[in-house]
């Protein structure tokens, strides 16, 4: 940055632009619903990785059961990709065919 001398000697500064920084992109955390994964897990998987309070998670676990597919939680791409990684491990790990994607926030 370049220094500028005003008429009475003192020095005045030079201020940068201020660039204007893009929000990042946020992604939907999908659940899909099966036959085979029960409820009782799907409201667990709420509670501790989305940190869904049991009412939100139960709300969701019928909404997924009743309508096929629900939104666990909206967060910036990795936080989304880690929680869908941990999820489907659990699930796998407890023997379900637990489903998740992730899809770009719209707006």
């Amino acid at each position: 940055m370049a220094q500028k001398h005003d008429n009475d000697g003192s020095v005045a500064t030079e201020t940068a632009p201020k660039q204007k920084l893009k929000k990042p992109t946020l992604y939907k955390v999908l659940l899909h619903n099966d036959n085979y994964t029960t409820r009782e897990f799907v409201v667990a998987v709420l509670k501790e990785v989305f940190h869904k309070s049991e009412s939100d998670a139960v709300q969701i676990m019928l909404h997924v059961h009743y309508n096929g597919v629900g939104v666990a939680g909206v967060y910036t791409f990795e936080v989304a990709e880690t929680k869908l990684k941990t999820v489907e491990a659990a699930a796998q790990d407890n023997g379900f065919p637990l489903r998740l994607s992730m899809e770009p926030e719209e707006g």
